[in-house]
């Protein structure tokens, strides 16, 4: 836990505090080297040199990879044209409130541990520990199934069929280390896609991680929520509603849990049609996206262990960063654990891929939930240290009903997504995948409980002052004095005026 000076409260402003956290000892945060050259490699800050465009690179890539072009099939398979228009829409309006939520709170505390750090601060350090580890598995599980999505898709080709999928997996993980009826089944078929849908929105998230090193998060994370959001939300609910159009529910190319291979549903739908240069270009194009996910995934997830290596909730070695402040041990810690892409090479490929998906899932609205809770108890400190809300760079719309809203919609998405196992006849297979993380999830919690004796911080105690960008307080007032903050205010009013079609090109394309 970072240590910091108390605020001159009395004098009603934030005082200019020295932060020694887990990023090393350096004034206001601002990712300058730690003083003792020796600690370098385990106590060296990330680079703080990401703008909003590179926020949005991140996460958009992360996002837009496997899941919409591959996974899409699986879905369509499961719930039909209309199921995945229900759920992918439902899950699309929690991922605003929970990203409105992350939002508030990381634009104001910018710091590289995002959400997993605020469950400490703000909720109780044992949550910190679960959430980071789920955080970091649903990562790893999301890679493995990006290995074994591209290990799929590119034996397309039939020159690259010749090469054995386990081959292909290999491959990949080199260069990914390298590169750092309208219802098939009723309401069933709707339950089982939200996880998926749960699964390929995940990502959303990657801002608050990627906060703590843009250069200024004051104007990069609102900007990248509103965009990011609204052009994944146009993408996938775009391509729910195309391939619903165009494919039957059951074509027997689509992914399932029966299938050997698959195929992108805008590739089958392009060689049903006879277009088959344009169903090998889409083709080519989802291998390049698969890498851009990859790449987004390792990101992520090896941001995440990093910040538990510091922070004494992972083994000290994985926090530790080159010269260059690339984490590279827990990149390849992260990568090794994501082999588990090799199980798909023994067993029916859309087998392993579901019961990837549910695992990552699950995982998905636990995080999600946990943020809503953070969210909510930063409030509850806010009010309890008689903090005004007019401080916040960025305040969360519709707080405090799309917050609780939010909240319990993904409590209760944990446990609906499953329901299908207890259908007749009851399937144990189904019920310990769709389940089995909420008992580790606990298990975890509960353990670093009692073994670290953590208690719920209360909140006239937290510390919501940690990690704030003072230094950005002090460009602010020398921009307006040098009236480049009347250029930032001239900007927004010149987005009013515009008219909605220029918004929404501004919006998907940039």
């Amino acid at each position: 836990m970072a240590i910091r000076e108390k605020p001159d409260m009395a004098a009603g402003k934030e005082a200019q505090t020295t932060v020694k956290d887990d990023m090393g000892s350096r004034p206001n945060g601002d990712g300058l080297p730690p003083l003792d050259d020796g600690e370098v490699p385990y106590s060296a800050p990330l680079h703080r040199k990401l703008k909003s465009r590179h926020i949005q690179m991140i996460a958009i890539g992360g996002i837009i990879g496997p899941g919409l072009f591959v996974g899409s099939g699986n879905a369509l398979h499961l719930a039909g044209p209309a199921g995945i228009l229900i759920s992918f829409s439902l899950v699309g309006i929690i991922v605003f409130f929970v990203m409105q939520s992350l939002g508030e709170v990381a634009t104001l505390i910018p710091v590289s541990g995002s959400f997993t750090e605020y469950a400490s601060r703000f909720v109780d350090d044992s949550l910190s520990f679960a959430l980071g580890w789920a955080y970091w598995y649903l990562w790893v599980t999301v890679l493995a199934n990006e290995y074994n999505a591209i290990s799929l898709v590119i034996r397309y080709w039939a020159g690259a069929a010749v090469v054995p999928q386990w081959a292909w997996i290999i491959i990949f993980w080199v260069i990914f280390v390298g590169f750092t009826g309208a219802f098939a089944d009723s309401i069933n078929g709707v339950a089982r896609t939200f996880v998926i849908a749960g699964t390929l929105y995940a990502g959303t998230e990657m801002v608050g991680i990627t906060a703590g090193e843009a250069g200024n998060p004051r104007r990069a994370v609102p900007r990248a929520i509103r965009q990011v959001f609204w052009r994944i939300l146009i993408f996938y609910v775009g391509m729910m509603f195309f391939i619903g159009i165009l494919l039957p529910w059951n074509d027997p190319d689509l992914l399932s849990a029966g299938a050997k291979t698959a195929a992108s549903p805008l590739t089958i739908a392009l060689s049903n049609a006879g277009i088959n240069a344009g169903a090998s270009l889409i083709n080519a194009v989802i291998v390049i996206a698969v890498i851009s996910a990859g790449n987004s995934s390792l990101y992520v997830a090896s941001r995440t262990i990093l910040f538990m290596a510091r922070n004494g909730k992972a083994p000290k070695i994985l926090g530790k960063v080159n010269r260059s402040g690339v984490p590279w041990v827990a990149l390849l810690f992260s990568n090794l654990f994501a082999c588990i892409a090799f199980l798909s090479v023994s067993d029916s490929a859309g087998t392993v891929y579901e019961a990837l998906i549910t695992l990552s899932g699950v995982a998905t609205f636990i995080v999600w939930a946990t943020i809503c809770l953070v969210h909510i108890r930063f409030r509850a400190g806010l009010a309890a240290q008689s903090q005004p809300l007019s401080g916040l760079p960025f305040t969360a719309l519709w707080y405090p009903y799309g917050t609780y809203l939010a909240f319990a919609a993904n409590v209760f998405l944990i446990f609906f997504q499953g329901y299908t196992a207890f259908l007749n006849p009851f399937s144990a297979k189904d019920f310990v995948i769709n389940y089995i993380l909420l008992p580790v999830f606990v298990i975890l919690l509960v353990g670093y409980k009692v073994w670290k004796k953590t208690k719920w911080v209360k909140a006239a105690e937290m510390d919501i002052w940690t990690g704030r960008r003072t230094d950005l307080d002090d460009e602010k007032k020398r921009e307006d004095v040098e009236g480049l903050g009347r250029a930032e205010d001239d900007g927004e009013r010149t987005w009013r005026k515009k008219g909605w079609l220029k918004k929404v090109k501004n919006v998907v394309i940039g």
